[in-house]
């Protein structure tokens, strides 16, 4: 997704309360004009954070898309843009009946019109869907006559938002194809933006695959694997490694091979890794391809939780990037557990 050339051309703004806890929906009467220099700030600020969203989604529904609200007022919106105001109303009259968890917060809703948004070598339109829940407070010094005036007020962070979506007007028949951003993305308040107000679910990409296989690889290490086998520290470091290596030296996944590289020739393993993956894609319901091609924003974005750290109580981090050989766990006579480790070079950084 590129939006170097995209333009807001539509915007209206309104504010929705937490149904659940009686707080009230307030609708604008009319599209919001920003002007030049807002507008592109605004810009900015909606489009900005989705250069980096991967994930694409698109709408669904159980009996027919058609009955999926916030679809069918994009679809409005694509086919008619003298209906923009009206539709944006919908959609936030949707979003008030979809806030009833008590910890849903407050907030204004920004619902947006561009063009010229880039997705898969297309230039098309979007609509963009935004909330801002958190405010922050910051003061403000002005000249008055000889003086200086100290005020405080509160206002939006103009580098973030809280949840956002936009969907782009390309593949209508299938759900359009959307990317989303929610800053709260745990617990059951989470849930209500992505499915019980917009009704989306994930389009399976490369980067899809290869988020759920480097997820369920990781699960598999650090969780079942203690539980079947008796592992020490330094073996699953060691698996977490060539998986992650797996990932980044090979542009194609092939599940046989993967299994070949990381767990070598221990047939008890790969079955165990097998029996895991097919609990995860049933726990997680999802569908992961025996061969795909590999997302490098996914490995980039998942590289995180394959840190080689090794803790030791509260005094050392040992960092293990390769040969397991050169470290050895041992105990002492008084019961005192160490590592000892061996290499050819010492260097401080």
């Amino acid at each position: 997704m590129k939006f170097d050339t995209a333009s807001l051309t539509s915007l209206s703004v309104h504010h929705v309360g937490n149904k659940g806890l009686e707080q009230k929906l307030t609708l604008s009467e009319n599209p919001f004009a920003p002007g030049d220099g807002l507008t592109e700030k605004l810009e900015k600020f909606f489009l900005n954070k989705f250069a980096t969203a991967h994930e694409r989604f698109k709408f669904t529904h159980a009996s027919s898309l058609k009955f999926n609200e916030v679809y069918s007022y994009c679809d409005n919106i694509f086919a008619d843009k003298d209906n923009f105001q009206e539709n944006s109303r919908s959609i936030a009259r949707h979003l008030f009946e979809s806030s009833s968890h008590p910890k849903i917060k407050p907030g204004e809703l920004y619902v947006c019109h561009f063009i010229n948004c880039e997705i898969d070598e297309r230039v098309v339109e979007a609509v963009g869907i935004f909330k801002t829940e958190v405010k922050n407070g910051y003061f403000d010094v002005q000249r008055k006559n000889r003086d200086f005036t100290i005020s405080y007020l509160e206002g939006i962070d103009s580098n973030k938002f809280d949840k956002g979506c936009i969907i782009f007007n390309i593949e209508r028949e299938e759900g359009y194809v959307a990317a989303i951003i929610d800053n709260q993305n745990r617990g059951e308040e989470a849930q209500y933006w992505r499915q019980n107000f917009l009704g989306l679910t994930q389009i399976s990409n490369e980067f899809h695959q290869t988020s759920h296989f480097l997820n369920l690889t990781k699960e598999f290490i650090s969780e079942r694997l203690t539980e079947e086998f008796e592992v020490e520290k330094t073996d699953q470091i060691l698996l977490l490694n060539k998986s992650a290596e797996y990932f980044t030296k090979h542009e194609t996944f092939d599940k046989e091979e993967f299994e070949t590289e990381v767990f070598g020739q221990q047939p008890e393993l790969i079955e165990s890794f097998r029996n895991f993956d097919g609990e995860y894609r049933q726990n997680y319901e999802v569908e992961i391809e025996d061969s795909f091609g590999i997302s490098s924003q996914a490995v980039k974005k998942q590289s995180r939780v394959f840190k080689s750290v090794l803790k030791l109580d509260k005094n050392f981090h040992v960092y293990i990037h390769g040969n397991k050989d050169m470290i050895v766990k041992g105990e002492d006579a008084d019961g005192r557990k160490f590592y000892k480790l061996y290499f050819d070079e010492e260097e401080v950084s």
